[in-house]
């Protein structure tokens, strides 16, 4: 079905599925707002007359309350909050700085932030943090629980996440819960089938961090890797 072949209200969705948000116009992305517009006008009639009210200004238009919205033809209560409500999300949206990725300089700065999740833990868990080229933060996740062990065959998931999120660069860690830090022969096998792995891929495996309680050894530090 053709976007010419829908009603005037439906088309701006569709427009915005199929084309991407930059291809809508100003009045049909407040046509999706408001859903629908009166008797006499569709959604994007309605919000283009809106629009023209206040020089095609979205600052004006976050001026209006809720009254002055009420005022034109069709839009009641709830289209007015509707509109008023997106138009504040916009403001504080403007307002916020984006978050500054962060970034990794130390083992010890990884062991500060999994230490939370794995420091009181009954059980083995394995973590990654994925990092970019200046060892800022992308994503961190736990990938397998219940022992080390379990995880060897499950090398390629570590490094699918990481292409998922164009990291190359990582981290692994995981924790003993019976509080000894020393690394067993299953830990530093799986270390080193990762790093062979990220080889191939140009994905640098930076360390792999034992946690216990309070405490973490670092495969980087102690010279094993």
């Amino acid at each position: 079905m053709s976007i010419k072949s829908l009603a005037e209200d439906d088309r701006p969705r569709e427009k915005f599925l199929l084309k991407g948000k930059a291809a809508v116009s100003d009045s049909e992305l407040l046509a999706i707002i408001m859903g629908s517009g009166n008797r006499e006008e569709s959604a994007v009639e309605l919000a283009r007359r809106i629009l023209k009210s206040v020089e095609n200004n979205w600052h004006r238009l976050s001026q209006l309350s809720i009254k002055d919205l009420m005022k034109f033809k069709g839009v009641g209560e709830a289209k007015a909050i509707s509109i008023a409500t997106a138009l504040e999300i916009g403001n504080r949206k403007s307002q916020q700085e984006v978050l500054e990725r962060q970034q990794i300089s130390s083992s010890k700065d990884i062991f500060e932030i999994l230490q939370p999740h794995l420091s009181d833990l009954p059980t083995e868990e394995f973590w990654a943090v994925f990092l970019n080229h200046q060892n800022k933060i992308l994503y961190k996740t736990c990938l397998f629980r219940g022992g080390i062990a379990s995880s060897v065959a499950d090398v390629r998931v570590i490094f699918k996440t990481a292409l998922e999120h164009f990291s190359t660069r990582i981290v692994i860690a995981h924790n003993h819960p019976a509080g000894s830090l020393k690394p067993s022969q299953q830990d530093i096998a799986i270390t080193n089938k990762i790093k062979d792995a990220g080889k191939l891929l140009e994905i640098e495996l930076l360390d792999h961090i034992i946690i216990a309680q309070n405490k973490f050894y670092s495969f980087k530090e102690e010279g094993i890797l």
